[in-house]
């Protein structure tokens, strides 16, 4: 097997599963996260993160049960995590903490999205 064929070189997209994508969307929106460009898919939106070499998405499904009670974590990495924070803030969404670093070596802080999923925005501290 030619282990350089099999590396895994990067991740194309998170899907998180919401129980009303309008809610979401305009969620998302407010907090900056921008919608890719493209043809309408009813019940699903994707944004596009980071820069041109290294873009990956953060798509949105609307599921057919309703209510949906979030997946895990979804780690962000932003310019700066205080002023994400108070970005944060003003758009009426409420962290869990304060950013704090970690000893990990990043700043961060969660927050929750409308449908539970954990979303940490973060920068490393070097």
């Amino acid at each position: 097997m030619n282990e350089r064929a099999a590396q895994i070189v990067a991740l194309s997209a998170v899907t998180l599963t919401v129980s009303d994508i309008a809610r979401s969307v305009s969620f998302y929106e407010a907090l900056g996260f921008v919608q890719r460009a493209g043809p309408a898919v009813a019940g699903f939106a994707s944004f596009a993160l980071g820069g041109a070499a290294g873009v990956c998405y953060l798509n949105l499904l609307e599921g057919p049960h309703g209510a949906v009670n979030g997946w895990g974590r979804v780690i962000v990495y932003v310019a700066d995590v205080d002023a994400f924070y108070a970005h944060a803030l003003a758009t009426g969404a409420r962290p869990e903490f304060a950013p704090r670093d970690a000893p990990w070596g990043e700043r961060y802080f969660h927050l929750v999205d409308p449908d539970g999923h954990e979303l940490s925005f973060a920068r490393p501290l070097s």
